[in-house]
């Protein structure tokens, strides 16, 4: 179970490479957000090696699934996720449907079947009534603040029982507004969501999960000073890019 009683730190991963996730084990960070909605990668075998991959490198795996669809949240839980990130999440009808797909009753009515990773394959000591508790108590429910749909029914979300973490997500929220994209969240609009978001998260005991951007010292003290409780401290793909410029940049010096 990730430790949320102080500020954590992750990076998204698009790549649906497991040498990304252990990287970022290796280095310490508390959590990898990968990303099952943008990319190729589905709630299948290619997503359990994710997974193996966080759990051999001690980094929690957060997945974020295609949609809100209950057998896709119920699926990567049972592959060993701590946690999913459901995206567009527009009202508090969706976001009651969203529980009753995760948390087990009486929190919600999440189906079950022993023969899974989360619960260990039903072997050795498995108790019914243990794993629904634990599965209850500790895999995170995520979900992303990212239209001005959510921000208009934002009470009656989040006074939905079962919320563990929001997630802001600036550039989708920006494009649903019709303003423009910044991820350091510097426009005042967009600022002042996020803003809401906290404010109104942390008067409910909910964490709030913020991108930073850029990744600076500067933006992190930024963040953790409005409150932000996760922080994803840059992504794979990006990571890549910049090595790949270093490296053509070296090529033009020589070329020249």
């Amino acid at each position: 179970m990730m430790d949320l009683s102080r500020p954590t730190f992750g990076m998204n991963v698009y790549s649906g490479a497991p040498a990304a996730v252990e990287i970022a084990g290796h280095h310490g960070l508390d959590f990898v957000f990968i990303d099952a909605e943008h990319t190729a990668l589905g709630l299948d075998l290619p997503m359990e090696r994710m997974i193996l991959a966080a759990r051999l490198a001690g980094v929690a795996p957060l997945i974020r699934v295609p949609d809100s669809s209950p057998t896709g949240l119920r699926k990567a839980l049972e592959l060993g996720a701590a946690g999913v990130i459901i995206p567009q999440v527009h009202d508090a009808a969706q976001m009651r449907g969203i529980v009753a797909a995760t948390k087990f009753p009486p929190l919600g009515r999440r189906g079950g079947d022993s023969s899974v990773r989360s619960a260990n394959y039903g072997g050795p000591g498995f108790d019914w009534t243990d794993y629904a508790a634990r599965a209850n108590r500790e895999t995170l429910l995520i979900p992303m603040a990212e239209c001005h749909e959510f921000f208009a029914d934002i009470d009656a979300i989040l006074d939905v029982p079962g919320i563990d973490v929001v997630h802001f997500g600036p550039a989708d929220y920006a494009l649903s507004c019709g303003i423009p994209v910044d991820y350091s969240m510097k426009h005042p609009q967009v600022r002042e969501a996020m803003r809401e978001l906290i404010a109104k998260c942390h008067a409910r005991g909910i964490k709030v999960m913020l991108p930073c951007a850029p990744q600076t010292p500067e933006q992190v003290a930024d963040l953790l000073a409005e409150g932000g409780d996760m922080l994803l401290v840059g992504n794979d793909m990006a990571f890549l890019n910049a090595g790949c410029r270093t490296a053509a940049e070296l090529v033009k010096g020589v070329r020249k």
